[in-house]
């Protein structure tokens, strides 16, 4: 999945270009366990230079069993419609009603072990998939249109947001499709309607925000009037307005229950996602000590 992510956290100052939303889903079923294979295939990684199936790779990939649908209440935030990449998505409130052609990707080591767009952990052998519109978490078929291969996986994250394709699947699920060594192939893919899936909270109301792509010539202030004089915590910074949106629809989903705004400013180049405002700098700096282990890393205090 193109998505080269550089955040800027607890002060360390690192900004280069970035492309997409970094993926992170969990498995509906966990992949059986097996002996590592002595010389995992290596050639391909979806269309992500550097991807790939890695080094623990089981031996029994055919043998690991498709999701299992089941009924699940849907995430309270990742169904919210969201920017990403300069384009604004919709998800979709019910299931059992999707069924489109195109291009499928796959993504693997990379992203393994990270979070999804709900908070799942990524295992690249389980049998998931991302998507950018259909309900999370949900389930889909996918079938492979040059050899009528067919998986079930389980939904839970959001992409992919480039180069026209409509669904990321995990590296098992590629597999077993037969397209992991192509990087790609054209599919079908039909959700699959679960009896009980409950709505998403709040039945999805609020506006859609989204931060404007900034073209070269055009002038931001360095802070919106009310954000001045208050304090946040800062979650990460972007040289490129792309990866900034990208973060701030993930830190949205992640973070919507703080009952904290979270909002993108740029200054001097710079493209900052913080969150706040907090009464003063000892809660900003709780809040911090409470995030850490939730996102993975320790927001910083900014005071404006």
């Amino acid at each position: 999945m193109n998505r080269n992510l550089i955040v800027i956290l607890s002060g360390i100052a690192l900004l280069s270009a970035c492309s997409n939303i970094p993926r992170r889903t969990t498995t509906g079923q966990p992949a059986i366990p097996a002996k590592p294979v002595a010389a995992a295939p290596t050639t391909g990684g979806g269309y992500l230079a550097g991807d790939g199936p890695g080094a623990d790779a089981p031996s029994n990939l055919d043998g690991i069993p498709d999701a299992v649908p089941k009924a699940e209440p849907l995430h309270r935030y990742a169904n919210r419609p969201y920017s990403a990449l300069g384009k604004t998505y919709t998800p979709l409130q019910s299931t059992g009603s999707y069924k489109e052609r195109g291009t499928a990707s796959w993504y693997g080591k990379k992203f393994h072990g990270q979070r999804t767009s709900i908070g799942d952990t990524y295992d690249m052998y389980g049998m998931t998939a991302a998507h950018p519109t259909l309900p999370v978490p949900s389930y889909a078929r996918v079938t492979n249109l040059a050899n009528g291969k067919t998986v079930v996986v389980r939904v839970n994250d959001r992409g992919p947001f480039l180069h026209d394709r409509i669904i990321d699947l995990s590296y098992a699920a590629a597999y077993k499709l037969g397209y992991v060594n192509n990087g790609s192939a054209e599919v079908e893919v039909e959700s699959i309607a679960v009896n009980g899936n409950a709505p998403v909270a709040a039945a999805v109301t609020m506006p859609v925000v989204k931060a404007e792509s900034v073209a070269a010539e055009t002038v931001m202030p360095v802070m919106p009037p009310d954000v001045a004089g208050k304090v946040y915590l800062q979650l990460g910074a972007f040289k490129e307005q792309q990866g900034a949106e990208s973060f701030l629809s993930r830190m949205r989903a992640e973070l919507g229950d703080t009952g904290k705004d979270i909002i993108l400013l740029r200054s001097n180049d710079i493209n900052r996602i913080q969150l706040g405002p907090y009464a003063n700098s000892e809660e900003a700096r709780r809040a911090a000590n409470t995030l850490a282990g939730r996102l993975g890393f320790k927001p910083f205090v900014s005071q404006h």
